[in-house]
């Protein structure tokens, strides 16, 4: 019993300050986990512990209660055999009060021993009903914690990620720009190329119209 006190108060005074750190450095559960876990199986065997010793502080004390009752009976009747004259029964009356005293001595100590022990028991049983309440709460809220630097972690990724894609875009932009700037380039060129083949072709046209014009000229003059 002794062994499973001492289990259960290592389990009560343990640092929770110190799991909590242990877990957010790992990033995990596990230390807590793993505390809950032995906690449960503890209490578990805190409860049936309890249930032992106070079943038999429960038998110590009804063992306690018939031989002090025999005794009290046996002291009475000394008394009445000692006023009858009684000798022979009242020395055997007075040796089998003294067993029946004896052995009602020993069960009322053994009885009180076990109900020590019995609320001992059950004041470790509510301390780490406690501790498990609290170390629960702080998982649920340490859970979260962690749930929300993965979040925050996520976002910082995505943000990243659009930072790059932004950066991405902008060299892109860059470059539709540049081609943009060389198809109006060419564009230019190309209306440049259209203007002078224009010109080539008034220029040949006009030469034609002089040609014809010089011509009927020289029809009338007889050339």
């Amino acid at each position: 019993m002794a062994s499973l006190l001492d289990r259960v108060g290592t389990l009560i005074s343990a640092n929770l300050n110190w799991m909590v750190t242990q877990a957010l450095k790992a990033n995990s559960m596990a230390v807590l986990d793993e505390y809950i876990r032995k906690v449960e199986d503890n209490l578990e065997a805190l409860e049936d512990a309890a249930a032992t010793v106070g079943g038999e502080a429960k038998t110590l004390r009804r063992k306690f209660d018939e031989y002090d009752a025999k005794a009290k009976e046996l002291d009475g009747n000394i008394d009445l055999f000692l006023r009858e004259g009684k000798e022979s029964l009242a020395v055997a009356a007075q040796s089998r009060f003294n067993t029946m005293q004896r052995l009602a001595v020993s069960y009322k100590e053994q009885a009180e021993a076990q109900e020590v022990e019995f609320q001992k028991l059950l004041e470790a049983k509510l301390k780490l009903e406690a501790k498990l309440t609290e170390v629960k709460q702080e998982r649920v809220e340490l859970e979260a914690m962690l749930e929300l630097a993965k979040s925050k972690e996520l976002t910082h990724k995505v943000v990243v990620g659009v930072a790059g894609v932004t950066t991405a875009e902008a060299g892109v932009g860059d470059i539709r720009d540049a081609i943009q700037k060389r198809l109006d380039k060419a564009a230019a060129q190309s209306q440049m190329d259209a203007n002078r083949l224009d010109n080539q072709m008034s220029e040949v046209l006009e030469e034609d119209l002089l040609q014809r014009q010089l011509a009927e000229r020289k029809k009338k003059l007889g050339m």
